[in-house]
């Protein structure tokens, strides 16, 4: 049975999801499907509109064998530490192979430009310091045309593969939608068009299973400028924050006493060097009090999120041979910061999506409904 892994953030579970899905069990029709989900926090700055527990029940409705958690502090990280935290666990569990959607698909490519920086000589430090980050690497890499955002975090699985030596064969499904587009009305659209119709009242029913619409959180933005500035305005050193870097600090503290929303604090801060992505990134790191000192760290067990049936049997027959434990470490910071992480999106959605880590039982997909497992 080929063991695949995939990677993923729902923001929210769409019919792109579905696809990626059925074009797995069509090419590995003999295959446990594996995904590491990011949950209430993610990778470019945004909070999830379905909480963990909801996108755990949409994946294994939908194929998915068994779901593991990407924690919070590599799932609101840039996408090398991303791909760690996710290749990492994947790996752990006997992955085989990860199938990721992409906009290009050029495997070879991908492997040549992951090889080039993982080079003992390659070195940003001659490289133009007043340009962003994506932009020095292009310069460096001499790449002409703008890798796109789910390119870069290819590149950057492949990396954590051979720096490694991990023997895990990566496989790329080609997006059918531009990340970027927000006015496509196709069957098939980004999650950046479907919360951008949403946000502006339109109807999202075609592009997405009702189990999401019905789901999907209201995240109170005026509450979370209210705990950023609270917490910038309070603390003496930002710069002990992931993605606080010198002289940021200090300009946080000068724009958040003139700004009003999140988003006009994140535009006072814009600049050549930092992207909007890179930027939102950095405000939930302050909001969560994720530390330069923790973002060193690896996973010290798997937490298992839910499992079909078949994922129940894989389970059972090879835990013995996965290279971490799958019972939760409640002791660990990495338990620590899902629990804090939960706590605080349920502070800003009003819900209780927080009972779903707290009670700590994985759910059971039987094919018919969820219900949750005492299995551990």
């Amino acid at each position: 049975m080929k063991k695949i892994g995939i990677i993923a953030e729902y923001n929210p579970f769409h019919n792109g999801h579905i696809y990626h899905l059925s074009k797995i069990k069509e090419l590995y029709p003999d295959s446990i499907i594996i995904l590491a989900l990011n949950g209430y926090f993610l990778e470019r700055g945004d909070i999830s509109v379905l909480n963990k527990e909801d996108k755990t029940k949409l994946a294994l409705k939908y194929g998915v064998d068994v779901v593991i958690e990407l924690p919070t502090l590599f799932g609101t990280q840039s996408a090398d530490q991303f791909a760690f935290g996710s290749i990492f666990l994947l790996n752990a569990l006997g992955v085989e192979e990860i199938v990721f959607g992409s906009e290009t698909t050029d495997l070879e490519r991908f492997y040549q430009l992951a090889k080039t920086q993982l080079d003992s000589d390659f070195s940003l430090k001659n490289t133009n310091k007043k340009d962003n980050y994506p932009t020095r690497l292009n310069s460096k890499l001499n790449v002409t045309t703008t890798i796109l955002p789910n390119d870069i975090l290819a590149i950057s699985y492949i990396k954590t593969i051979l720096k490694y030596n991990y023997n895990i064969k990566a496989t790329a499904i080609k997006r059918t939608n531009n990340y970027h587009d927000l006015l496509s009305d196709d069957n098939i659209i980004s999650a950046s068009n479907i919360r951008n119709k949403k946000q502006n009242n339109q109807d999202i029913s075609s592009y997405l299973p009702i189990d999401a619409i019905n789901k999907w959180q209201k995240i109170d933005d005026k509450k979370l400028f209210s705990f950023l500035k609270y917490k910038i305005l309070l603390e003496d050193n930002l710069d002990k924050i992931i993605d606080v870097t010198e002289g940021l600090d200090y300009k946080l503290k000068k724009e958040i006493t003139k700004c009003n929303t999140f988003e006009e604090l994140v535009n006072s801060l814009k600049s050549k060097r930092y992207t909007y992505n890179r930027l939102k990134r950095m405000l939930i790191h302050i909001f969560l009090n994720h530390q330069k000192k923790d973002s060193i760290l690896k996973p010290s067990y798997i937490h298992i999120l839910g499992f079909s049936l078949k994922g129940k049997k894989y389970l059972n027959i090879n835990r013995k041979n996965f290279l971490l434990p799958t019972k939760v470490d409640k002791e660990s910071l990495f338990y620590q910061e899902e629990i804090k992480a939960a706590l605080l999106y349920d502070m800003l959605t009003n819900s209780n999506s927080a009972k779903f880590d707290l009670c700590n039982k994985p759910i059971f997909y039987n094919g018919i409904g969820s219900k949750e497992s005492s299995q551990k």
